[in-house]
């Protein structure tokens, strides 16, 4: 006969398992969250991409017709509602608020655009970014307004 009999280990391989079950289950959660933070970056930079292809198109725009470009037709501030059309360069700033709009998926996207006589234009859109922000906790912070700005000589 054994004095010492061996302590019982009865349940220690369920409590194991139930602690590898616990880490994984933190470990999938964490992969999860990084799949939606990539996501969630993923379309802010689908944003600025639409947003500087809309800036290439008004500058395009700009360039068929250098006339009205050089003497301001084209300039406006801060712009969200499209403009009146009648002249091509109207017509051109019309559009092209639609269609930044339109590209962003978002109706409160605004355009300016600053062009001097010697042909050197700003172009901006500003947009709704707030999905692009860094998420804390369960909130997303950050900016909620991106702007793009693309400078050219035409």
């Amino acid at each position: 006969m054994n004095p010492h009999p061996l302590p019982s280990h009865k349940g220690f391989a369920i409590l194991e398992a139930l602690i590898a079950v616990f880490v994984l289950s933190v470990g999938l959660l964490g992969v999860a969250a990084l799949q939606a933070s990539a996501l969630r970056n993923n379309q802010s930079a689908l944003e600025r991409s639409l947003a500087v292809m809309q800036s290439y198109a008004i500058f395009d725009a700009m360039r068929a017709n250098t006339d009205a470009m050089r003497a301001g037709s084209y300039n406006m501030g801060w712009t969200c509602t499209p403009p009146s059309g009648g002249t091509l360069a109207q017509n051109d700033r019309r559009q092209w608020i639609t269609d930044i709009q339109a590209a962003l998926n978002d109706p409160a996207a605004c355009g300016r655009i600053a062009c001097t006589p010697a042909g050197v234009c700003t172009v901006e859109v500003r947009w709704d970014d707030s999905r692009g922000g860094v998420l804390t906790g369960t909130q997303t912070s950050g900016s909620t307004v991106e702007t793009v700005t693309t400078v050219s000589q035409l």
